[in-house]
């Protein structure tokens, strides 16, 4: 998991360090001139670094001595005299260097721009001299996050600069996973400079953090996992056969499909690789149980699934405001993947990944706070997915990844592994699929198949 430290946080850490906070700067500023350079910034080029009166600005003091030496014609802007002893060193190690300063009025027409105005944020709007440099259509580097961005809420006051790439410092700020921060930092490049350790805040989920169980060489298809989906409804049979699906499709051995008894017919032709069932006699060998896809409104059914001894992923219409108070007795765990409207209708509060963490502690249930990104909470610090993008805004989707999740469960993952884990193979899958075309659910749940490593 990559860690999310807050502002404060890394302030502390800052602190504890200070004994080799020059160091620490000289690390900063050589990644964020990397990352000047990955973008192209070569013998001759232009390169004007904004410097503000903190270490933020220090950092680009710094990183303007390391691309003069390699023959930028580097002007450094600042907006005021460095206000902090380390900040004051790296400026006089600049002069020394030869390195041209000029106001932050004078228009050097640049090929670059490097941000380093105020990278641990600001709590009003940007001063009037920087606003022109936001009009300028040249990249952008930003050091740790685009000047005018929060970096803990990714809340704006009036405009920001927009990075083409971001260089954060030791670990990521939720600044930029939340809020317009994904919109404004380009690429986040996270710099090793020196630090260690750090309580996150939240943590971002990689690849090689979503694996999931293998099969054993002996497995059967009920011993490699096996999970019942019940919901269904007129017009809506489509979501319950989505889920059903894609929990085949991503390692379930076997699963099944409780729909009403008028549509079990429709069920079976369109998922005839599925066993079916009646919802009014609901069988209890299976590990995991969904429920809600397409289930449209509250049905009895679900409360013969909230008795079910094993875990259930309860989704979409499954997911009214008395669920809360169900979960109280439930003989096993609960996965809750509602989308910000359906934790709205849960809670009654602010649809954010601070009222699903709430949610979840007071339930004891992992919830699935479903959007761009992606939380999943139980107790500590949520995950963050950050896989997942634009191409999922189509109907359906959202019934694939409760399949998923049940899959995961079912194949032996514990629930927040499950959760974490499908949720960014979802996003993963999505994002291939739309190389090759518009991602629809029937197109997903087959894809997804390719992600579901069913192999030992």
């Amino acid at each position: 998991m990559l860690p999310v430290l807050t502002t404060a946080e890394s302030g502390r850490l800052d602190r504890d360090a200070a004994d080799r906070i020059d160091q620490l700067m000289e690390f900063a500023g050589w990644a964020v001139a990397g990352a000047a350079i990955g973008l192209g910034a070569r013998y001759g080029s232009r390169v004007s670094v904004l410097a503000g009166p903190g270490n933020n600005g220090g950092d680009g003091w710094v990183a303007a001595v390391r691309l003069a030496g390699r023959g930028c014609l580097v002007t450094v802007h600042p907006l005021a005299e460095p206000k902090t002893d380390v900040a004051t060193r790296a400026r006089r190690r600049a002069l020394d260097a030869g390195v041209c300063v000029a106001g932050l009025s004078e228009d050097t027409s640049p090929d670059f721009v490097i941000d380093a105005l105020f990278g641990s944020g600001i709590s009003r709007e940007l001063p009037g001299e920087v606003q022109p440099w936001l009009d300028l259509d040249v990249p952008v580097i930003a050091a740790h996050v685009p000047s005018g961005l929060d970096p803990d809420t990714g809340a704006t006051t009036g405009r920001a600069f927009h990075a083409d790439a971001t260089v954060a410092f030791h670990a990521l700020s939720p600044g930029h996973l939340l809020g317009d921060g994904p919109d404004l930092c380009g690429r986040v490049l996270v710099a090793d400079i020196g630090l260690e350790g750090g309580h996150p805040v939240m943590e971002v989920v990689t690849d090689s953090d979503a694996v999931l169980p293998t099969r054993s060489r002996t497995a059967h298809k009920w011993a490699a996992g096996s999970v019942l989906v019940v919901g269904g409804s007129p017009g809506m049979i489509g979501a319950a056969v989505m889920a059903a699906k894609s929990a085949l499709r991503f390692g379930a051995g076997a699963v099944g499909l409780a729909v009403p008894d008028a549509l079990s017919d429709v069920a079976a032709v369109l998922a005839p690789e599925v066993l079916s069932y009646r919802q009014d006699d609901l069988p209890g060998r299976f590990d995991v149980v969904v429920a809600g896809p397409g289930m449209s409104e509250y049905s009895s059914a679900l409360e013969r699934v909230l008795r079910h001894e094993g875990p259930v992923v309860l989704d979409a219409d499954a997911l009214g405001s008395e669920v809360p108070g169900l979960l109280e007795n439930r003989p096993g765990p609960t996965v809750l993947t509602p989308h910000a409207g359906e934790l709205k209708r849960l809670t009654g509060r602010e649809p954010d990944w601070k009222t699903a963490s709430t949610l979840a502690e007071t339930s004891g249930a992992v919830v699935v706070l479903k959007g761009n990104p992606t939380f999943v909470c139980r107790s500590g610090p949520p995950r963050v997915v950050v896989s997942n993008g634009p191409e999922l805004a189509s109907i359906g989707t959202g019934d694939v990844l409760a399949g998923m999740i049940a899959a995961a469960v079912a194949r032996g993952a514990e629930p927040m592994d499950a959760a974490s884990t499908a949720a960014h193979w979802h996003g993963v899958a999505a994002a291939d699929l739309a190389t090759e075309r518009t991602v629809t659910a029937d197109a997903l749940v087959e894809h997804v198949a390719r992600y579901a490593r069913v192999t030992p």
